[in-house]
């Protein structure tokens, strides 16, 4: 053969097959895209939702709120940021470990519930700031002031809600006055900015796994039993809310449930307790202290995930080692959520669908 024509074969031989390899499999025409948790180095109080094809991300930053737009949910390190509000240098009732905050779309309106103090945790109260633009990462977020709950007693980590249309909002506060337990409270909302009723208990720790709360010997409590962070998760008209149990300065931090069964929220007999935790820590896989959760659906609504802050090693604590991680989680027959158990750190998963 002459040299020439088979050197130009050859040419066209490698051309074929360099498409060949690079042409999609079965009909796929985007690239998988992967992540590895924890998906920040560091972030406690983890919240998400999506809107207009975008994630917005926020969690505790203790002196301002931010919210990050991203496009991935394991796209963190390179999402746009931006603070949309910031406490005031001077102290107020409200300018002070700012925790939890959560922003979301009612009404047509937007709003960030969060929870501060004036330096004294004491104080801590739930306050909300409003945006009447389209998207949240532009126009004004107006300080609204505070959610002015039943009995004005401590009170942290609102979450806000419809069901069956009413609005309610639940959180984590005290009984009375003073530092001893916390417990998760709902009541009834007339508005975004108003409460309508008397604060409800609705669940207290009393088993074993959420009474882990030790203090030094020489600390005023010496021992604090919680339950904190409510999320509601409404699944085929079924209500759930999940909670964190015990101290989040424990490695047993962990994510109790309750069960709606009934036809009054108000009406603590209607709710129902998991009798073990629903998400804990695993020793196998080197996670510790899971707590602190909020939920999203990937973008074609086929998955459902749940995003949580945890340590990567015991006795972290409360500070900033913690990172915030997220996981798909299934429903059983019964229409119950299955958590499954928290995955190692660094191993790879795929990233939310897409389409």
């Amino acid at each position: 053969m002459n040299i020439l024509i088979s050197s130009k074969i050859s040419k066209v031989f490698l051309l074929v097959s360099l498409l060949l390899l690079n042409k999609p499999m079965f009909g796929q025409q985007h690239s998988k895209k992967y992540f590895t948790n924890p998906i920040a180095s560091s972030g406690a109080d983890p919240y998400v939702f999506l809107y207009k094809g975008f994630y917005y991300y926020t969690q505790t930053e203790g002196n301002k709120i931010s919210l990050w737009k991203m496009d991935n949910m394991g796209s963190m390190a390179s999402a746009e940021k931006k603070v949309i509000w910031e406490a005031l240098s001077e102290i107020t009732e409200y300018s002070r470990e700012i925790w939890a905050p959560e922003v979301m779309n009612i009404d047509g309106k937007w709003y960030a519930y969060f929870s501060a103090d004036d330096g004294d945790n004491n104080h801590h109260r739930i306050f909300i700031l409003q945006n009447n633009s389209d998207d949240p990462f532009n126009g004004a977020w107006e300080f609204k002031g505070k959610l002015n709950l039943a009995d004005d007693k401590w009170a942290i980590d609102a979450d806000v809600f419809y069901f069956n249309k009413q609005l309610y909002v639940i959180w984590s506060g005290w009984e009375g006055n003073t530092n001893e337990q916390q417990n998760i409270y709902i009541s009834k909302l007339l508005d975004p900015l108003t409460p309508d009723t008397q604060r409800v208990c609705i669940s207290k720790p009393e088993l074993s796994w959420e009474t882990n709360g030790d203090l030094l010997p020489n600390s005023v409590p010496n021992h604090v039993s919680v339950n904190e962070g409510p999320q509601a998760l409404v699944h085929n008209e079924k209500l759930f809310i999940i909670y964190s149990a015990s101290a989040c300065w424990t490695d047993t931090y962990c994510l109790g449930m309750l069960a709606f069964n009934g036809n009054d929220l108000l009406d603590k007999n209607q709710w129902t307790k998991n009798p073990s935790p629903v998400f804990s820590q695993s020793l196998q896989n080197g996670v510790y202290a899971t707590g602190h959760n909020s939920f999203f659906s990937s973008k074609d609504g086929k998955e459902n995930w749940i995003l949580y802050h945890a340590n990567s090693n015991p006795q972290d604590g409360c500070g900033n080692k913690r990172s915030p991680r997220m996981q798909k989680y299934t429903w059983d027959a019964n229409g119950f959520p299955k958590f499954g158990i928290p995955v190692p750190k660094g191993k790879q998963l795929l990233s939310p669908s897409e389409n």
